[in-house]
């Protein structure tokens, strides 16, 4: 990752100030340690009319896995390759951010006592990142930087200069140029908005990070017309930090056009903080969108394939609707687990009548999962190998054949909202893929068109603007007979499915 920061000087305030400014040295190459690489302060030129400082940091891959958080997700072999192989190295995003505060902590803040006229001055200044994410594009780039008081240049990067016809990459080019700011207003601008437009962070973001945002955006941010989408993506999207932050925004807002303090206008906070209200969580929602499709097809008797440890079984059990409810999973043990849950040796004897058990595997037929009103598979498909889909699709929509089947997957676009799920993994250990929007749609409109069903898509979960629910599914209903279109599945062929 790469920035320099340049200034003009005369001879009375002549350029090199910005060594004293920044506190390192121009005539010195210094190198400083983080714990994810190293990073390098260096002065390309240094004269009197000009000066550039730039900051290289060397990011260290390896060691950034090693000891990040999400050591140990990513099942699959080219989920694992991404948490070397990504844009870490070269395009500026917290990394960088928290480099620049660690490097430049007294010029963020102002402090230069040997200039101190100069670092409370308003500076010619130009800013230069080759390669900065901008989830946005360049219009983002500007409504972002311009009400600041900058002349804003954001070049969108093409994915191949060979190929144009490509088109742009997510990546800008970036100029920033003022002359009327101040080199510590104009650090704590970098060190907000950089993660901000690549909407992402390498780290955990804990409550400390509402204070953080604060100290770096006082003076600008409780003013600035982009204000809830910088204080959102800043915070991880963290509905709870993101409202305290907000809250806290307003109070200086007031506080300023009252000349009061924030204290003074914050008088009327009870001693005891509400308890916050806890969000829903995922499974919850997923079980609630599945038990509805299920309510909507009239579905009595219900397969649920892969039903793991029987969070779904049990939440069916609940309902006199569903008067047989099959349980079928590969694990012994998670039908164990599944039988201890739902209590099946303490249970009455006509509650035990509507549910069954049975290990069984979704790559092969099998005639016990035949003449059933509807099968669920929840959060099924993302653990098989993409070469293995098609035995299953086989199974379930061409030999069992109940009246509609119900899929549930992890939406890969969503990800970039979770908090604690380094870019480029998926969601857990075993996930084989996961799939876009797009993706889940091509699949299941080509399974439903292959064997005589329609399908329909609903959203589980809050459903993002940008980037959709954190689950989607499909709903299928039978349309034709069921002796219709049973192709060959391309993994294990009819013959030896049928043969199970």
């Amino acid at each position: 990752m790469f920035l320099t920061i340049t200034t003009t000087g005369t001879p009375e305030h002549p350029a090199t100030d910005l060594g004293f400014l920044l506190h390192k040295h121009p005539d010195k190459a210094q190198a400083f340690s983080t714990s994810f690489g190293t990073a390098h302060v260096l002065y390309p030129e240094a004269e009197e009319q000009r000066c550039t400082a730039a900051l290289l940091l060397e990011v260290d891959a390896v060691a950034l896995v090693r000891r990040g958080r999400g050591k140990g997700r990513g099942g699959a072999p080219d989920a694992a390759l991404a948490q070397y192989v990504n844009d870490r190295p070269y395009a500026a995003s917290s990394l960088l951010a928290v480099a620049l505060s660690n490097v430049f902590s007294s010029a963020m803040r102002g402090v230069c006592k040997t200039r101190p006229e100069r670092a409370n001055t308003p500076l010619p200044l130009r800013v230069e990142v080759p390669a900065l994410p901008a989830r946005g594009g360049p219009d983002l780039v500007r409504r972002l930087f311009e009400p600041l008081g900058w002349a804003v240049t954001a070049e969108s990067v093409p994915l191949d200069t060979e190929f144009p016809e490509w088109g742009d990459s997510r990546y800008v080019r970036l100029v920033l140029e003022s002359a009327t700011l101040t080199l510590a207003e104009a650090l704590r601008h970098l060190y907000v908005l950089l993660p901000v437009l690549d909407d992402a962070k390498h780290y955990w973001v804990s409550p400390d990070e509402v204070d953080k945002l604060l100290r770096a955006g006082e003076g600008w941010l409780p003013g600035h017309p982009e204000q809830k989408l910088i204080t959102s993506r800043y915070l991880s999207r963290r509905w709870s930090l993101t409202r305290e932050a907000m809250d806290r925004l307003e109070l200086i807002r007031l506080a300023e056009t009252d000349d009061s303090d924030v204290a003074e206008i914050d008088n009327a906070v009870e001693a005891e903080a509400e308890q916050e209200e806890k969000p829903t969580p995922l499974a919850v929602h997923r079980r609630e969108a599945i038990l509805t499709a299920l309510r909507d097809n009239a579905a009595a008797r219900v397969l649920d394939l892969g039903c793991g440890e029987g969070h779904l079984l049990r939440q069916l059990l609940k309902e006199p609707r569903f008067t047989e409810i099959v349980g079928v999973d590969v694990s012994v043990r998670a039908l164990t687990i599944a039988s201890r849950r739902l209590k099946l040796d303490r249970m009455g004897e006509r509650q035990a009548a509507r549910v069954n058990l049975f290990q069984g595997s979704l790559a092969y037929t099998d005639k016990r999962l035949k003449g059933y009103d509807a099968a669920v598979l929840s959060e099924v498909i993302e653990h098989l190998d993409l070469p293995k889909l098609p035995a299953l699709e086989y199974a379930v929509f061409g030999s069992a054949r109940p009246r509609t089947v119900v899929v549930t997957t992890p939406n890969v676009e969503y990800n970039v909202r979770w908090e604690t799920l380094p870019a480029g993994h998926v969601r857990h250990r075993d996930h084989r893929f996961e799939w876009t929007r797009e993706e889940f749609r091509t699949w299941a409109g080509a399974v439903a068109e292959r064997h005589g069903y329609d399908v329909g898509f609903r959203p589980v979960g809050p459903d993002d603007p940008e980037v959709g629910p954190p689950t989607q599914m499909a709903v299928f209903t039978l349309t034709t007979p069921t002796t219709t279109s049973t192709p060959t599945p391309t993994t294990t062929t009819e013959k030896e499915a049928k043969a199970a």
